[in-house]
């Protein structure tokens, strides 16, 4: 019954994408069967992550850092469009294209690092949601992890009818994150002329705001995402001929600025409460998800802590559903071999339930795991790069010029900011 009605769905989306394609639906009705897979993969740039990175950027410096959420950002949208692209040119997602042309040592080495780096993620998804859950229900952190896991598993086991519910719950989950920071705004009353200058003027300052900016931009551009998102439109709509795959990445692209703008925005009031909130209050030592709960409640009321920790639990748990997708997918392509989706469940919930056991500050994990992340991204980047300039590949969707230059100078960016941040380690270890 599952296999039919998972059919039946996809068939809908099928034909409706069809008839856009072919002129029959015009306007909004012509980008609706489009709408989703930008989405999915912008929940990575929501995931709790971002809460820690912009809650402990925004008190720690104020509006300071507010630029390079916009710079990840813009990032951001150019690698996901290059990833969906790949997938809509090519039928096949970037881990699969890496196994068929790499020898297999290195596709083997290069699906252990995207496997840390997915591990990483997991760790913060899933202690987001935890978190929430524990601020929320005042239940015990272990009892968060498994009532967070068997959630998670929940929705996960949604794609069995098919990937347009999967993908509808996903984008509810992003617009209420995006409503959740809106009702944030409010209550917070940001100077928005100190927002708007900080977001275009740069600041470097000291080494912690280093840090901190490698770990935004971690947090922003995932390594799972440029690998999911590949594989989430090579064979969603399968295009006939080179003229159906220029309008169907046309489409795409336009979904990817949409869903990319909102994760950009809730990004940047993310960090623009924590400034307007915590530092302006001279409340700069608040650096986890607890103390800004606490925190908000004597400055703004209960209201706007508990919408503030439901946008956590919100993105949380769609995160972790999308990391689970993910890692799928990078077992599959890179090494092809699956594992059923309630063992990887089960697995990436170990790293949390040690964390929680242990009693380590569940924040100060996050920001971690975001520049772990963040050191593993040029992996990814790099070889999206370099399979998205071929024209023997990609066909009348390969890079311009100017594109591919643009990624090189983006990934030269960030392999920069990395090799800071690590000299900068070493060098306060051996101090």
């Amino acid at each position: 019954m599952n296999t039919q009605q998972k059919a039946m769905s996809n068939k809908k989306t099928y034909s409706a994408a069809d008839d856009s394609i072919s002129g029959n639906r015009k306007g909004l009705l012509a980008l609706l069967p489009f709408i989703g897979p930008a989405f999915v993969a912008s929940i990575a740039y929501l995931d709790p992550g971002n809460y820690a990175t912009n809650i402990s950027g925004g008190a720690q410096f104020g509006f300071k850092l507010l630029w390079v959420i916009v710079i990840a950002n813009i990032m951001g949208i150019l690698f996901q469009n290059m990833s969906a692209k790949l997938g809509i040119a090519t039928g096949k997602n970037l881990p699969e294209l890496c196994r068929e042309t790499f020898p297999k040592k290195s596709a083997i080495s290069m699906w252990i690092l995207s496997e840390l780096a997915s591990m990483a993620t997991e760790l913060a998804e899933f202690l987001g949601a935890t978190l929430a859950l524990h601020l929320l229900f005042d239940i015990p952190m272990i009892i968060a992890v498994i009532i967070n896991g068997i959630i998670t598993y929940v929705i996960v086991a949604m794609e069995r009818y098919g990937f347009r519910p999967l993908e509808k719950i996903i984008t509810a989950f992003a617009l209420l994150i995006g409503l959740c920071y809106i009702v944030e705004m409010f209550y917070a009353k940001p100077p928005m002329e100190q927002v708007a200058y900080h977001s275009i003027v740069p600041w470097i300052g000291n080494s912690q705001s280093i840090m901190l900016a490698v770990g935004i931009i971690g947090a922003t551009i995932m390594p799972h995402a440029v690998f999911l998102h590949s594989s989430l439109t090579q064979k969603r709509v399968v295009p006939k001929n080179d003229a159906q795959k220029l309008k169907l990445q046309k489409y795409s692209t336009i979904e990817i600025f949409l869903a990319m703008g909102l994760a950009g925005v809730v990004n940047l009031a993310m960090m623009v409460m924590a400034a307007s909130v915590f530092y302006e209050s001279g409340h700069t030592a608040v650096g986890s998800i607890e103390t800004a709960y606490v925190t908000l409640i004597p400055l703004l009321g209960h209201a706007a802590a508990s919408v503030f920790i439901v946008s956590l639990l919100v993105s949380g748990v769609s995160s972790s559903v999308v990391g689970t997708m993910a890692g799928q997918v990078i077992m599959q392509g890179f090494v092809n071999f699956t594992i059923p989706v309630w063992l990887r469940r089960v697995i990436t919930m170990v790293p949390a339930a040690i964390v929680v056991t242990m009693g380590l500050d569940p924040t100060q994990t996050l920001v971690v795991s975001q520049v772990i992340l963040s050191i593993v991204l040029p992996l990814p980047l790099i070889l999206l790069i370099h399979f998205t300039r071929k024209k023997e590949l990609m066909g009348n969707l390969v890079n311009r010029k100017l594109t591919t230059i643009i990624a090189c100078i983006f990934a030269a960016v960030i392999l920069t900011l990395n090799i800071v941040l690590i000299v900068d380690v070493i060098s306060s270890i051996l101090s």
